[in-house]
C-alpha cells in the first residue's frame, strides 16, 4: 500500500512531466555468447517491462533516456540510439493490477493513450548492478531468446530494437560497448555472430574488421589452454570516435 501511494504521489504531479509521451529503453548486454536484455518487474505485477519512464519538462528526450538508463544500470555515459516511436490506442490495455484495485484506471493520466520513444542502450554486462525503485519490485538480465511475459507492446519494442541493432552493427563500432576492454578476435567474432544470429566466416570477418582501423593488436596474450595463447586487442579510441560520428562500412 505504501509503494502504491508513493507512486500516485509522483504521477499526480503531472505538470513536471510531458504527458502522454514516454521513453522505453532496451538495455542490451552480452555475456557467455548470449545477448541479454535488462528488464524490470513492477510491484504487484507478474509481467515484465523495459527500463522506461517519463520525460521531465526540463530535459530533452535524449537526457531522459540517459537518466532512465543510468537509474537502472548505475552507469553514466552509455551508448544510446533512438530507433523508433510506438503508438496505438491499445498500448495501455495491460493495466497494472495495483492501479485497478485503487480505482485509478479512468482518472490517472499515466493510463491514457501513450506514445513511447524507443531507445536502445549498450553496456558491458559485468559492470551493471541492476536496481529498482519504489515502483519496481525486481530488475535483472534475461536472455533475449528466453524472455518472460511482457507488459503492453514491450515484446514488439524488443524485436524492433534487435532489428535496429543488427542494421547499425554494420555502421557503428558496437563491440566497444559490449566487450571488456581487452578481447581476442574469436571473442569479438562470437559477439557479432550472436547479435546477427548467423555464422560469419572467421577469416573474412577478421580481415574486414581490421581494415576499419577501429581495433588494434596489443603485445599481450590470453592463455586459454595448451598451445593456445591468442593476442589481445583493444579499440582504437580515436578511430572509434570517428566511426561514431561519421559511420563506417563493415560488409561482413
Amino acid at each position: 500500500m505504501e509503494n502504491r501511494n508513493r507512486f500516485f504521489d509522483v504521477v499526480a504531479k503531472g505538470h513536471l512531466y510531458l504527458q502522454n509521451v514516454s521513453i522505453d529503453n532496451v538495455v542490451f548486454g552480452y555475456h557467455n555468447k548470449e545477448l541479454k536484455i535488462l528488464l524490470q518487474r513492477p510491484q504487484n505485477n507478474n509481467k515484465w517491462a523495459l527500463a522506461g519512464g517519463y520525460i521531465k519538462r526540463t530535459e530533452s528526450i535524449e537526457d531522459a533516456a540517459r537518466r532512465i538508463a543510468s537509474e537502472r544500470t548505475g552507469l553514466n555515459g552509455l551508448f544510446l540510439k533512438q530507433f523508433k516511436a510506438f503508438g496505438s490506442p491499445s498500448r495501455s490495455g495491460n493495466i497494472d493490477p495495483s492501479l485497478e484495485l485503487a480505482g485509478k484506471t479512468k482518472e490517472n493520466w499515466t493510463l491514457d493513450y501513450f506514445v513511447s520513444i524507443g531507445f536502445y542502450t549498450l553496456t558491458e554486462f559485468e559492470r551493471v548492478k541492476p536496481s529498482g525503485d519504489f515502483y519496481i519490485e525486481e530488475c535483472k538480465w534475461w536472455d533475449i531468446h528466453r524472455l518472460p511475459a511482457m507488459v503492453f507492446d514491450h515484446q514488439e519494442i524488443i524485436e524492433a530494437a534487435l532489428k535496429a541493432l543488427r542494421l547499425h552493427i554494420y555502421h557503428y563500432p558496437i563491440g566497444y560497448e559490449l566487450l571488456s576492454e581487452k578481447f581476442t578476435i574469436p571473442e569479438i567474432h562470437a559477439l557479432y555472430e550472436t547479435i546477427l544470429g548467423k555464422s560469419l566466416d572467421s577469416r573474412n570477418f577478421t580481415k574486414k574488421l581490421l581494415a576499419t582501423g577501429i581495433i588494434k593488436k596489443t603485445s599481450e596474450r590470453r592463455n586459454i589452454g595448451p598451445h593456445r595463447s591468442p593476442y589481445l586487442y583493444v579499440f582504437d579510441t580515436v578511430n572509434y570516435k570517428n566511426a561514431l560520428n561519421e559511420g563506417m562500412a563493415l560488409f561482413i
